[in-house]
C-alpha cells in the first residue's frame, strides 16, 4: 500500500483545474488533423499569459536563489513524472551553458534515473522517498529546493519539501492549481494557472509547457544575477564539442571586436576560458592577470572590465 499522506480538506483530484474537461476540445477525436493541431495551439497560446501573471514570484525566487548560490548553495529540483523530467532537463543543461558543476544544480525524479525514460508511476506516492533523496544530499540552509508538481499535491514532492523546510533550506513550489498543499507549504509559490488540459488530465501539455518556461527563467535568471552572462552572451560556456567551440569563438569576437582567427588564438592561450580570453583581448593583459582580476570580482566579467578600465 502506498505511503500517501491525506491532507484534511484537500479536494478530490477530479476537482483540480488541470483535471477538468476542456469544452474547447470535447470533440477532438472528430477533428481533422489540422483542426487537432489548431486546437492544441490555441490552448498552448494561453500558457504564456498564465506565466506572465506569476513573473513577480519568479523574480523573487531568482533573487533568493542567487543570493544563496553566491554563498555556495545549490539549486535542487524535485518532481515526479513529467515534472521531474523537466527539472532534470533544466539542471542538465546548465553546466555546458553556464559553466556550473553538476553538483550546483541538481534534478531529482521519483523512481530514480530509470524514470527519466520509463514511467514509474507509483513512485510519486511515497513521501519518504522524497525525504530520502534530500537526506542523501545533506541539505544546508544555503540550498534551494524547488518542488515541481502540476497538481500541487504529489506526496513524493511534499515529503521532500517538508524535509527541506526542517533543514532551513529555501523552499519554492511550482504548481498549476491554486490553493494546493504544495503552495501552502513553501516559502515562495509559483502557480501559473493554465486551466484544463486539451486532453483531460494530461499535464504534460499546458502544465508541462508552463513548468518548462518557469524553470528556464529560474535557472537563466539566477545565472544572469551571478554574472554568468555579459550582456546576453554566455561567457561561461564550456566548449566541449565543435559547436560550442564555434560559439565560444563567436562570443569572444562579439565582446572584443577581434576577428575569428584572433579569437581562436586567444581561446587557445587561455585554455578555452571565454571570460579570461575576453579580458585579455580587451585589456591586453596576461591570462594570469585576467584570471586574478576575475577572481577578485567574483568572476563577474562586466565588473572586472569596469574596474580595470577605471
Amino acid at each position: 500500500m502506498s505511503d500517501v499522506p491525506h491532507t484534511e480538506g484537500t479536494p478530490a483530484i477530479s476537482t483540480l483545474a488541470t483535471e477538468t474537461s476542456n469544452p474547447a476540445t470535447a470533440d477532438i477525436d472528430r477533428m481533422s488533423p489540422l483542426e487537432v493541431v489548431q486546437a492544441l495551439n490555441a490552448e498552448d497560446a494561453k500558457v504564456a499569459r498564465a506565466v506572465e501573471l506569476v513573473l513577480p514570484e519568479v523574480a523573487r525566487a531568482i533573487e533568493a536563489i542567487a543570493d544563496r548560490m553566491s554563498q555556495g548553495g545549490r539549486l535542487i529540483y524535485i518532481g515526479a513524472g513529467t515534472s521531474g523530467r523537466l527539472g532534470i532537463l533544466d539542471a542538465s543543461e546548465c553546466p555546458p551553458t553556464f559553466g556550473t558543476s553538476p553538483e550546483q544544480i541538481v534534478g531529482l525524479i521519483a523512481g530514480g534515473p530509470i524514470a527519466t525514460a520509463s514511467a514509474v508511476e507509483d513512485a510519486e506516492d511515497n513521501p519518504a522517498a522524497g525525504r530520502a533523496e534530500l537526506e542523501h544530499l545533506r541539505l544546508t540552509e544555503l540550498d534551494t529546493v524547488v518542488g515541481i508538481a502540476a497538481s500541487g499535491r504529489t506526496p513524493y514532492v511534499l515529503g521532500a519539501i517538508e524535509y527541506a523546510k526542517n533543514q532551513g533550506a529555501l523552499t519554492i513550489g511550482l504548481a498549476c492549481n491554486q490553493h494546493s498543499p504544495l503552495e501552502r507549504r513553501v516559502e515562495i509559490a509559483i502557480v501559473p494557472l493554465v486551466g484544463p488540459e486539451a486532453i483531460t488530465g494530461s499535464t504534460r501539455l499546458k502544465s508541462g509547457t508552463a513548468q518548462k518556461m518557469v524553470l528556464n527563467m529560474l535557472s537563466t535568471g539566477t545565472m544572469v544575477l551571478l554574472g554568468k552572462t555579459y550582456g546576453n552572451l554566455m561567457v561561461d560556456v564550456v566548449a566541449t564539442n565543435y559547436k560550442l567551440e564555434q560559439r565560444a569563438s563567436s562570443i569572444v569576437q562579439q565582446a572584443t571586436g577581434l576577428d575569428r582567427a584572433q579569437a581562436v588564438a586567444l581561446l587557445r592561450s587561455t585554455q578555452g576560458e571565454t571570460k579570461t580570453a575576453i579580458v585579455v583581448g580587451r585589456l591586453h593583459v596576461s591570462p594570469d592577470v585576467a584570471r586574478a582580476q576575475l577572481a577578485a570580482h567574483n568572476h563577474n566579467l562586466r565588473n572586472t572590465l569596469e574596474a580595470m578600465q577605471s
